[in-house]
């Protein structure tokens, strides 16, 4: 027992429930603002709503990211923590200080890019050049796959691919109550645990702090929605995705096989395998791919006759078990 109440597992418990608490409670706060601002997701055409559903889920999540993240940082520099803690987790920080200054900097990117699409609906093309400046200067900071080719020019255009893919997928899947979330809630898991595994402390921290924040907002969307995620919430959910595929080092001295980076094609198998099935159906129907319909994964599972809770809930247990294989 004394084992979850030690170092590193008590840190990554207080991280998780930080970050679950701060969304939960602003999150109503920012509902407020949302309907006051009009930034709600009106009833129309593919909606199952009947009234105007605020967008304030990405914003929620981003403050239950950035509050404890900077109250955590606060606490380790004034020594609030025990000296075991305060030397393992200042050294990771000290060591990746420029990567998570760029991470949190392209999380607020994306929000805000996310919340103008919201708000002004921007074009599909002004859209994508917003995630692909974002997912650069994360890119540029170091926050990079290598794939083993040391080329920077290389890891540079395969780190702002990947990004970019995952912002969209995780985009193209908030198409129902707590989908896309609840991806979200799993693979951040995932990642946390593969992290927590091999001593990434850090890493692991910022992982299940994703993990408690998804948390906080779930309950208001699934399985009866008050509020949305958002575009700003979907960009900001595939985006932590795709750089929670990127912080740990999946090849290790302890796990020296080329085939351990396969472990985020593992993890994010369910929303990677949507992404490019919808963009195949519209490709061979000649419709843009980026102009939505309702091929989805849910929209299938729902049309062989499962409700959308259902349908949901089996999408989610794909995803874990997907997830699952990764640990093997």
């Amino acid at each position: 027992m004394t084992v979850f109440f030690s170092f590193p597992t008590l840190v990554y418990l207080i991280a998780a429930g930080a970050g679950l608490f701060t969304t939960a409670i602003s999150l109503p706060a920012w509902r407020r603002w949302c309907v006051r601002t009009g930034v709600v997701d009106d009833p129309g055409h593919r909606k199952i709503h009947s009234e105007p559903i605020p967008l304030a889920g990405g914003l929620a999540v981003l403050t239950g990211l950035v509050v404890p993240l900077a109250a955590g940082l606060a606490a380790l520099r004034v020594g609030l923590f025990d000296p075991t803690t305060v030397s393992v987790l200042a050294h990771g920080f000290d060591r990746r200080q420029l990567q998570l200054i760029a991470v949190v900097a392209g999380a607020l990117g994306m929000v805000f890019l996310g919340w103008l699409d919201d708000r002004y609906e921007l074009r599909p093309l002004l859209k994508f050049a917003g995630q692909v400046l974002v997912a650069l200067v994360v890119a540029i900071a170091g926050v990079r796959i290598t794939l083993f080719v040391p080329s920077i020019v290389f890891s540079v255009a395969v780190t702002v691919l990947w990004i970019v893919t995952l912002t969209n997928a995780l985009n193209f899947m908030d198409n129902m109550n707590g989908l896309c979330a609840g991806l979200g809630l799993i693979g951040a898991f995932c990642f946390g645990m593969k992290s927590a595994l091999a001593g990434q402390y850090l890493v692991a921290l910022l992982g299940f702090l994703c993990v408690g924040a998804l948390m906080g907002f779930l309950p208001y969307n699934f399985p009866r929605a008050t509020v949305f995620l958002g575009d700003a919430g979907s960009h900001l959910v595939g985006y932590l995705l795709g750089v929670l595929a990127i912080l740990p080092h999946f090849y290790t001295k302890e796990n020296p096989t080329a085939l351990a980076v396969l472990n985020p094609l593992l993890i994010l198998a369910v929303p990677l395998f949507d992404l490019i099935s919808v963009v195949l159906i519209r490709w061979k129907a000649g419709r843009p791919f980026y102009v939505g319909d309702t091929n989805h994964l849910s929209h299938r599972l729902v049309r062989k006759g499962l409700s959308q809770t259902t349908a949901v809930l089996v999408i989610w247990l794909l995803a874990a078990i997907c997830g699952a294989t990764a640990f093997l």
